[in-house]
């Protein structure tokens, strides 16, 4: 028997149960023509529901969103894959921050983002004081680490409020600390209040067992004041320097990476931050000497580093 008279029996006999459940016919299976197949060769996932992928390995779980969604719309509680599935590059997941910061972020939100950062291995979860709590227990008896901002996304609050924030964020789970530094002060020549201010901050995250970075707001400063902002941050013992909230003018460049790693040599971490949407741009940053990536497109990033 061939292909179609194979898939036309198959059809009637979808057909006949159908129509005994009163849903009607079901339109015939396409089949991919020779030069269809030809065309596409070589490709996976072509989200087209009128195309059959040539030479399937039954990846479309993971490669071919708009079919997978149409088995599972059709009624399957689960479907298989093939030993032939992807992974992605665990390297470049540990060097991520999986970003969701934005005020509206809602609850369901949050936990999608922490279920996100279990799959894919994520170096941490960063997400505002509130929601702390939460992430600590979704995240339990994982390697995913508990992120929060302190002082964001100004950093103009005063020492003791940025303090109260970290005693506060630690008691309840944050492992990991990203404060804003005092950007006005710093840019008017106050270098003791900074200083003080991070040292502060410092002390307060490392009581708790948590490691302190600190966010300097590069857009609003010049290459001079980030090298001096890079070396109050390492006085003051800090554990890593990071670019920007998100929230800015603009966010991480190449250049102020490699300008921050310079500064604080290979003792600290630097963490890039703001605008990194893509793989290229991680690359760009590990590159210039980013040990740590702050993004909200995490998933597309590791997703695109499968083979």
């Amino acid at each position: 028997m061939d292909p179609a008279e194979l898939e036309r029996i198959a059809a009637e006999i979808a057909n006949q149960i159908l129509a005994g459940a009163g849903r009607g016919e079901v339109a015939p299976v396409p089949v991919a023509s020779p030069v269809a197949a030809k065309q596409v060769r070589g490709l996976e996932g072509l989200n087209d529901s009128d195309d059959v992928c040539p030479g399937c390995v039954q990846r479309c779980a993971q490669m071919c969103h708009s079919k997978a969604k149409r088995i599972v719309g059709a009624g399957a509680d689960r479907i298989s894959a093939s030993e032939q599935l992807t992974k992605i590059d665990p390297a470049i997941a540990a060097l991520i921050d999986h970003t969701i910061l934005k005020p509206e972020a809602t609850r369901e939100e949050i936990r999608k983002v922490c279920a996100e950062a279990r799959q894919y291995g994520f170096a941490s979860v960063c997400v505002n004081p509130y929601w702390v709590p939460l992430v600590a227990a979704e995240l339990k008896e994982t390697p995913v680490k508990v992120c929060t901002v302190v002082g964001f996304p100004l950093g103009a609050t005063s020492t003791a409020a940025k303090v109260c924030e970290t005693d506060m964020a630690v008691r309840v789970g944050a492992q990991e600390i990203d404060m804003v530094m005092n950007v006005g002060a710093l840019k008017g020549g106050d270098h003791d209040a900074v200083k003080s201010d991070i040292q502060s901050v410092a002390e307060a995250a490392h009581k708790g067992g948590a490691i302190l970075k600190v966010i300097l707001e590069t857009a609003l400063l010049t290459d001079e004041e980030k090298a001096v902002a890079c070396t109050l941050c390492k006085l003051a013992g800090a554990d890593f320097v990071k670019t920007s909230t998100g929230f800015s003018k603009s966010g991480a460049t190449a250049q102020d990476i490699a300008l921050m790693r310079r500064v604080v040599g290979p003792e600290m971490g630097v963490k890039a931050s703001g605008g990194i949407r893509t793989l290229e741009d991680l690359q760009k940053m590990a590159g210039a000497g980013a040990s740590r990536i702050g993004a909200s497109a995490s998933v597309k990033i590791v997703e695109a580093t499968a083979r």
